[in-house]
């Protein structure tokens, strides 16, 4: 039997599922890189070029280990999309079955089947063993369940790989350290950062970089910075570098925000993981072997193990439980176009120049930058969230759908309602201003609701309240943000409401 197995961009693991069964002599491997992937969401440059580089390198990789590899790079073929490139594989070589594993992106998915369909090849789906839990024991444990909850999840996912646990109890007695990892920095900032490694591109990464300049030029973002990791061996290494430097300091401040610092404390593993140059378990065990030398606190731990155990493989099952509703979800209603500057970073408002400055220089930012300040004003606005969803696809190098859809349609924006977030991450600038000091030289000040020098945030945020105050009074968990607002007099809400209209009518000038 003749077999095409299809890898795709974020499908990079050195134990492919699909490579443990197959012999190299009935095998022949495809791997594309196709204008569509960049062009269905307008992908920054760095984005693109991190794919395309990592690519690169696994297909030289795949040869080396004797693989046959046909490769078809960006300007090298007529075919735009994925699709057309599988079609025509398909209709010109003889191939008895198609083999790929599970795609975190249900569009491509329904490509896949419509070319084997239409070739009338058998299709063969591997399931995805990167991840910690299948789609079907994740649906198993949602069962009917119309809200999920995360802390639920990751409890469930602690017992079940026992990840820093004590027999069935966590370690050090609490599920999550949550209040100990929400400090700032202080008014003197962060101190003695240390170095991240650097990645130089080498000739294989160097063309990725020029098809991309040369092939999508004309997007967001530019390639002077370009810093990830784009092997595994490379990637490797980026995972040593933050438990060695940065670990043992990530939990207090992994909320904070600080000026011209965008990676922080952080790991920025995030690429590595979902391209599958790393493999989830040993990540964990990682940084569960150095708490248990006594090289970091168990917040710290804690707190990354999360990120990783418990949101990414949570967002990975929601998004195969609920497409393709999720894609249209919009429970608040938002309806407002994506003002043009967050795709240049031009406004006034310092804390999302910021964010949007450092994502087009480096397709990157923290969670907290994604959630309450990018995501926090698009919510408060009522941008459209499909807009916005596609922004965040284009913009993140880490993005795939699967994990970039429900944290931007879920978390940040509100738009699947409490289908797993009890309330909405809704926050005036008096946020910003106490985790970052993105409000300092700002022309705006967040203490102003109203007025010339009223911050946007703050502005929108009262209004938030104001327009969807009988949803929120029903919700417990809103209730403290309720109580604040009552405090408002009528004459004050009125003049919110009118300023919050103005800031609206003006948001390309903000």
């Amino acid at each position: 039997m003749t077999t095409l197995l299809i890898i795709l961009g974020d499908q990079l693991q050195h134990d492919h599922p699909a490579l443990r069964q197959a012999q190299p002599a009935q095998t022949c491997i495809l791997m594309v890189e196709a204008m569509e992937e960049s062009t269905h969401v307008w992908s920054s440059q760095v984005r693109s070029a991190l794919f395309f580089a990592a690519m690169r390198h696994h297909a030289q990789d795949l040869r080396e280990r004797g693989w046959q590899v046909d490769y078809l790079a960006l300007g090298q073929h007529p075919f735009k999309s994925l699709g057309q490139a599988w079609a025509d594989a398909l209709l010109h070589q003889r191939f008895d079955e198609v083999v790929c594993v599970e795609t975190g992106d249900l569009r491509v998915t329904h490509m896949l089947e419509a070319a084997c369909q239409t070739a009338g090849l058998p299709l063969r789906w591997l399931q995805d063993d990167h991840f910690m839990i299948s789609h079907q024991a994740f649906a198993a444990w949602a069962g009917r369940s119309k809200h999920l909850r995360m802390e639920m999840f990751y409890r469930m996912m602690r017992k079940r790989h026992q990840v820093l646990m004590d027999g069935d109890e966590p370690l050090g007695g609490a599920w999550n350290f949550d209040a100990d990892n929400r400090k700032s920095f202080g008014k003197s900032g962060p101190q003695d950062l240390p170095a991240l490694p650097r990645f130089v591109p080498d000739a294989l990464t160097q063309s990725a970089l020029d098809d991309v300049r040369k092939h999508l030029g004309d997007h967001p973002g530019h390639l002077e910075d370009f810093n990830w990791p784009v092997t595994r061996a490379q990637a490797l290494l980026a995972l040593q570098s933050f438990l060695t430097h940065r670990l043992a300091r990530f939990g207090p401040t992994q909320d904070a925000m600080w000026t011209g610092e965008p990676f922080l404390l952080h790991s920025l593993l995030s690429t590595s993981l979902n391209l599958k140059l790393l493999n989830p378990r040993e990540v964990i065990d990682a940084a569960v072997h150095m708490y248990a030398q006594g090289q970091a606190d168990l917040p710290s731990v804690e707190g990354f193990v999360r990120q990783i155990l418990g949101w990414r493989e949570f967002m990975r099952g929601v998004y195969a439980l609920d497409m393709p509703g999720m894609k249209t979800a919009n429970h608040l209603q938002a309806e407002l176009p994506l003002p043009s500057w967050f795709w240049t970073g031009k406004t006034g408002m310092h804390c999302m120049q910021q964010a949007i400055d450092q994502t087009l220089q480096h397709g990157y930012a923290h969670h907290i930058q994604r959630l309450m300040v990018t995501g926090n004003f698009a919510m408060l606005a009522g941008l459209l969230p499909q807009a916005v969803c596609d922004w965040y696809l284009a913009v993140y190098v880490d993005a795939v759908e699967w994990v970039e859809l429900p944290n931007t349609a879920g978390m940040a924006l509100f738009a699947l309602g409490e289908r797993f977030t009890t309330k909405p991450y809704a926050a005036s600038g008096a946020y910003i201003k106490r985790m970052s000091n993105y409000c300092q030289g700002c022309r705006y000040k967040p203490d102003q609701k109203t007025g010339p020098q009223a911050c946007p945030m703050t502005t929108l945020y009262w209004q938030f309240l104001n327009k969807h105050q009988d949803a929120l009074r029903r919700n417990p968990r809103a209730a403290l943000m309720m109580k604040n607002f009552d405090r408002l007099d009528a004459q004050e809400q009125e003049a919110i409401t009118a300023q919050a209209a103005q800031t609206l009518a003006n948001i390309e000038q903000l």
